[in-house]
């Protein structure tokens, strides 16, 4: 008797996409995907967030999807992916109180461990208005509103030896890709 391959359904965040010049509509990446094994993939907002089913585990979706993605326009693609289900749990651990009229709640999502924890290294000093707890394979990250990109946190996250491996999503993008 043949076995039936099971389904995940994940979230793949694009990193670096609709930011700095690199800009893709939401609609062509939908086409370059459905056209590249992934027919039933749909894009939420226009940040790089896409939605798949597949039988394949994550590392493989993304491979694929980075391949796709550079194939088609021309970029070198990173990807992060998780299940839905890990997202879930990843939105449900945040662990700071949101108060989103003063502080902006963020995931950053590292690709392994060892991301996180040179992340975790390099971060011994943030501003005092500024939070960060690590998480499982995430950084959480709350900072004051209007200083999401000139704080400590913000700078590391922008260095060239983090462009493959991280990419950040405010919790309120997050809890819209959950079912």
């Amino acid at each position: 008797m043949a076995t039936v391959a099971q389904v995940t359904d994940y979230v793949v965040l694009l990193r670096g996409v609709n930011v700095g010049g690199r800009t893709l509509k939401m609609a062509d990446v939908r086409a370059a995907l459905a056209e590249g094994a992934f027919p039933g993939a749909r894009t939420v907002l226009a940040s790089g967030n896409v939605l798949l089913a597949s039988e394949r585990d994550a590392a493989t979706v993304g491979s694929a999807v980075e391949q796709i993605l550079t194939e088609r326009f021309g970029y070198q693609a990173w990807v992060l992916v998780r299940s839905t289900a890990q997202l879930a749990q990843v939105v449900a651990d945040f662990p700071f109180e949101t108060d989103e009229a003063t502080h902006h709640p963020y995931v950053v999502f590292c690709r392994s461990a060892e991301v996180l924890a040179a992340l975790r290294e390099e971060l011994t000093e943030t501003d005092p208005a500024e939070r960060i707890a690590p998480g499982d394979a995430v950084l959480y990250w709350q900072t004051p509103r209007g200083s999401s990109l000139d704080t400590p946190v913000a700078k590391t996250l922008a260095r060239a030896r983090y462009t493959a491996d991280v990419t950040t999503r405010n919790l309120r993008t997050l809890r819209r890709l959950l079912p």
